[in-house]
């Protein structure tokens, strides 16, 4: 035994191995959620919304995600007996420490349908609990809403820019910043439109759209005495699913020439089955647009334009776009690895979670906030919910900050303010002609409530949006158009007449 800060401990003995979701937090959700017990306020009901400020990449829009693994999380919630060793081992009050033990998160989660478009300063999830619960799932909620969130967004942007093409494979797994990462992100790349993804485990453990696909590396082709005989015993063993790798030696003196001998040679092995030909070869270097055009005039010229043409090598959002819609290079498919799963050009979501409400002994709730240097940027307090409002053409022209017992009505008058209180027409009057309340119940009093919809629904739903109600304009990949995120006067004088009071 020995003593720190006065308080007496047992070293703790690090278990290899040992993994429980509930000890993925930063310390001082611990030191707070102790000291709120040892103050008696275990059982004080807070209001927390998580929303991000900024569209990742200044795009125009973001794709939320993540709410499935965090219903998971929050419903399997608890602390197991080496859990309650190590808090123990961290100098937790004892009585703290017995609380948790049994403890079940009894909350409720209200948040935006999975793959919902979402918008800065609006409220992805909203957690309603006691105070220990709502402290001590900041961080693994986080990791979950602004990872997913962010690989969605970012699939969606690349599979967009290659959709006149072909399709996107996720090839990012020995790219990603760890295994959670990898398998996280080839989920989230699915759902945002990839047609399959390199990681295996991904496939086990999501199944449904989440395929694994590939066929050889560099390595196999070296390892054979010459190309040829590699791309002869791939074709023997795999007929079905012949697509070969080119460029380990030279594409177009070496690469395409053994292609169109191997596919020959199936001809004259299988001369009445057609489905057993070279499906496909992918260049890994090289100028692809140039490349590919190549390679087009070749394997047309040989009679083999069922020959598809994949492309990889550290492909972009904007690199995709140039290929398809300035280059026209005849691609078929293509492969994203670093850049889809990383999203490096903004590797960042910053989702933030802030607490807005504490409910009061007569069940009203006091709004809180977190004041900044302007108020620009000062947090929108209150216990709030969030309506996307529709124009006669199905578009979604304007979301709406309302506090969650206000009522919204279709063809009644309501004045509005911007979120953003520079801009010189900060406030205004709408009269809404379809209203949709997004934020949804996933699980209330600690119960669920929601029936989770496959992935299949999920990846549909963010084509459906991003096709037919989201403006054309909010998707362009430069100077995207702005979607307007409002306020109701109820939140507004509610933000103004807090930060005045808290700020001066």
């Amino acid at each position: 035994m020995k003593k720190s800060n006065n308080v007496t401990v047992t070293p703790f003995v690090p278990r290899k191995g040992y993994r429980n979701d509930a000890l993925n937090m930063d310390f001082y959700e611990l030191t707070m959620a102790n000291a709120i017990y040892l103050l008696g306020m275990k059982d004080v009901q807070l209001v927390f919304d998580m929303f991000f400020r900024k569209n990742p990449a200044d795009r125009g829009y973001s794709i939320s995600a993540g709410q499935e693994e965090l219903t998971d999380f929050l419903l399997n919630y608890h602390f197991d007996d080496v859990a309650c060793e190590y808090l123990l081992a961290k100098g937790m009050d004892p009585g703290f420490v017995d609380y948790l033990s049994t403890y079940k998160w009894t909350g409720s989660m209200y948040a935006m349908p999975e793959g919902c478009v979402a918008y800065p300063n609006e409220a992805l999830v909203r957690i309603k609990c006691d105070a220990v619960g709502a402290f001590l799932i900041e961080t693994h909620l986080l990791q979950l809403m602004n990872f997913n969130s962010l690989i969605a967004t970012q699939a969606t942007r690349i599979t967009r820019a290659a959709s006149e093409a072909g399709g996107v494979m996720e090839f990012g797994t020995r790219r990603a910043q760890g295994l959670t990462a990898g398998l996280q992100g080839a989920r989230a790349a699915i759902l945002g439109g990839c047609t399959g993804t390199a990681n295996c485990l991904a496939e086990i453990m999501y199944g449904g759209p989440v395929v694994a696909v590939g066929t050889v590396s560099h390595a196999w082709i070296e390892l054979f005495p010459t190309e040829w005989d590699a791309f002869k015993a791939l074709a023997d063993i795999y007929p079905d699913n012949v697509s070969l790798l080119i460029d380990t030696y030279n594409i177009f003196e070496s690469g395409v020439l053994n292609t169109i001998k191997v596919d020959d040679y199936l001809i004259e092995k299988y001369p009445n089955d057609p489905s057993k030909r070279v499906k496909s070869v992918r260049i890994d270097s090289g100028d692809l647009a140039s490349g590919a055009k190549r390679l087009r005039k070749i394997f047309d010229k040989a009679g083999k334009p069922y020959i598809k043409i994949i492309v990889s090598n550290g492909l972009k959002e904007n690199t995709i776009e140039s290929l398809v819609s300035i280059q026209k290079a005849p691609i078929n498919g293509f492969g994203v690895g670093e850049n889809l799963i990383t999203a490096s050009e903004c590797p960042v979501f910053g989702g933030v979670y802030k607490l807005v409400a504490v409910q009061q002994k007569d069940g009203t709730y006091r709004s809180t906030m977190k004041c900044s240097d302007t108020l620009a940027k000062a947090i929108i307090p209150g216990y709030k919910t969030v309506y996307r409002l529709y124009n006669e053409e199905g578009y979604g022209y304007l979301d709406l900050i309302a506090m969650h017992d206000e009522q919204i009505e279709v063809g009644k008058p309501i004045k509005v303010y911007t979120t953003d209180l520079t801009d010189p027409k900060k406030e205004y009057t709408i009269i809404p002609q379809k209203i949709e309340q997004i934020l949804m119940p996933y699980i209330e009093n600690g119960k669920l409530v929601r029936k989770m919809p496959s992935l299949y629904d999920i990846r549909d739903f963010i084509k459906d949006q991003l096709e037919n109600t989201v403006w054309p304009e909010e998707l362009r990949t430069e100077f995207a158009h702005r979607h307007f995120v409002d306020m109701t006067e109820k939140v507004y004088n509610t933000r103004v007449e807090m930060y005045e009071k808290l700020h001066g």
